[in-house]
């Protein structure tokens, strides 16, 4: 039976219309697997949103953690393989013939030097996010997101592009495992999410 673990993803739900007011913020989302990365010192575990522990799949994301400078985080975010176009592979991933290549493109800190962040808005995390990975490396990359009225655009981009599609969240949202009060996910393409 698997453990339930303190800190669990928040999965957004699928919108039919991406939100445009001031109280967006809007990610690319990346077609890969859902990760919580968590540093308890020179101890990195990586969990999936079902409690396995992928720790010793993914080296270059452990390796990535463990050169950042807190000794203690937890990060949510999406293990991806990218592909020749810099677009997510998401069949390299699954077959797992790329383990070595996987990166994390983090969207959230849960935790930042044992203090639990998720009461904190999105905002606010995000900027301790970006503080924690201002020197990125190729393990773990910020998911870089906008504001506001560019979700449709961007939505539209993600599209042009072949993107998996788009994330967008409340950035005074706090973080707990309720899905709809954090975010709507809208796909450009028609796979179940």
């Amino acid at each position: 039976m698997l453990r339930k673990l303190e800190y669990q993803p928040c999965i957004p739900t699928c919108g039919t219309e991406v939100p445009a007011g001031p109280d967006w913020l809007h990610e690319i989302k990346h077609d890969g697997y859902r990760l919580i990365v968590q540093r308890e010192g020179s101890r990195v575990r990586l969990f999936t949103r079902r409690c396995y522990n992928w720790s010793d799949r993914y080296p270059l994301i452990v390796e990535a953690a463990l050169r950042l400078r807190k000794p203690s985080f937890v990060i949510d975010g999406e293990a991806v393989v990218l592909g020749l176009e810099g677009v997510s592979d998401f069949d390299g991933l699954h077959s797992g013939r790329c383990n070595e290549d996987v990166r994390l493109y983090a969207f959230d800190l849960l935790s930042d030097g044992g203090v639990d962040m998720r009461d904190e808005t999105l905002q606010i995390r995000k900027l301790w996010l970006g503080k924690l990975l201002k020197h990125e490396s190729a393990g773990i990359v910020y998911n870089n997101h906008e504001a506001a009225a560019i979700g449709p655009r961007l939505f539209e981009q993600a599209c042009k592009l072949g993107l998996e599609g788009i994330v967008s969240k409340r950035r005074t949202g706090a973080t707990r495992p309720v899905p709809a009060r954090i975010g709507l996910r809208s796909k450009t393409r028609s796979r179940l999410p």
